[in-house]
């Protein structure tokens, strides 16, 4: 049995890493922070020319055709660059939502723009987001924190005991982008009013956790990228940072805290492995398997930012440091899905039953 990726696999891999190393250097993540920008629209345009959306999507609605592990592969690397584009809302959460759940019409119309990335997509799959109220096929409520919705055409929403698209460019639909810890993926609130509505799915089919497992696989490939980065970085600082005549790196209590980074990390990478399996064969151990996966890359990549900040020193705390925006990622990451320890909490439900 081959647990290895293939070499086509590992080829579209370092064709993405490369690509990131020249388009997206840490210096595109503090110009977003910085610059009041939602996201790097030039570093979105040249992923959707590489296809990158449309991974996942049959080639039937305009995507690539390739499948969950080429997606997963690519969400590593996006997450060691820090990427500040809306990929992990659209891809992740909007495209595999009217994958899943879509009629024929609905994929047929919504599918090939989220895999150009003509339009942008996002979702709410959390009811403590806040309430919608639908009648006659319109709906009404406030919603917050959305992911990257002043940038998004298209919603995928909770409402009542099913999901409904809302085309974000129509009727009835306010938006603002509030405050966030990290600004490079920012959030926002949504109000619709009246805002017309095309339900997604069927009522009760368990829609909407089917695809939170599904994110939570791609999104945990983005935390352990993030944090593989973070601790190379860090790896490199202390080898060349001097204290009492020696690199800080050869000091035995500093060995064994980045031992543990990399134990957390090889952790996270072996639980996510699985997780991408599961996603890719259809196995019904997804569900066990993205928990797993989710709470792995999330205490990984926390830890790894979080030393990475110590590690640093003094200069680890300031605003021209790049420690922080790893540090922001990792929070931002560890909370858009749900906390770790709402993950354990499905987690140990789903074992129980």
């Amino acid at each position: 049995m081959n647990f290895d990726f293939s070499e086509d696999q590992k080829l579209l891999q370092q064709t993405a890493r490369d690509f990131l190393r020249e388009r997206a250097p840490l210096g595109a993540v503090r110009a977003v922070l910085e610059g009041g920008h939602d996201y790097d629209q030039r570093l979105w345009r040249g992923v959707a020319e590489m296809g990158w959306p449309g991974t996942a999507i049959e080639e039937a609605h305009g995507g690539s055709g390739y499948g969950h592990l080429e997606l997963a592969l690519l969400a590593h690397e996006l997450g060691r660059a820090l990427a500040p584009i809306p990929f992990g809302s659209s891809v992740y959460l909007a495209a595999e939502a009217v994958t899943l759940a879509g009629s024929e019409a609905q994929r047929r119309h919504w599918l090939p723009k989220l895999a150009d990335g003509s339009v942008i997509g996002t979702a709410v799959l959390d009811e403590s987001a806040g309430a919608l109220r639908v009648d006659g096929g319109r709906a009404s409520g406030t919603l917050l924190p959305v992911p990257d919705v002043t940038a998004a055409g298209l919603a995928v929403l909770v409402a009542g005991p099913g999901l409904v698209l809302v085309d974000l460019t129509g009727p009835g639909v306010t938006r603002e982008t509030l405050e966030s810890f990290d600004p490079s993926r920012p959030v926002g609130r949504l109000v619709l009013d009246g805002a017309p509505v095309d339900p997604l799915g069927a009522p009760h089919d368990g829609a909407a956790a089917r695809i939170l497992d599904r994110a939570a696989t791609l999104v945990a490939f983005e935390q352990i990228g993030g944090a593989e980065r973070a601790l190379e970085l860090t790896r490199e600082y202390v080898l060349q940072r001097y204290a009492f005549g020696r690199p800080i790196g050869s000091f035995q209590a500093l060995k064994h805290r980045l031992a543990d980074c990399w134990v957390a990390i090889e952790l996270a990478r072996s639980n996510a492995y699985w997780a991408a399996w599961a996603l890719a064969s259809g196995s019904a151990e997804l569900g066990a398997a993205a928990c797993a996966a989710r709470i792995a890359a999330t205490d990984a990549f926390q830890l790894a930012a979080r030393e990475m900040i110590q590690f640093h020193g003094g200069m680890g705390f300031t605003w021209e440091s790049d420690c922080h925006l790893f540090y922001r990622r990792a929070e931002a990451l560890g909370l858009g899905l749900g906390s770790a320890r709402a993950w354990r909490e499905r987690l140990v439900s789903r074992i129980a039953a």
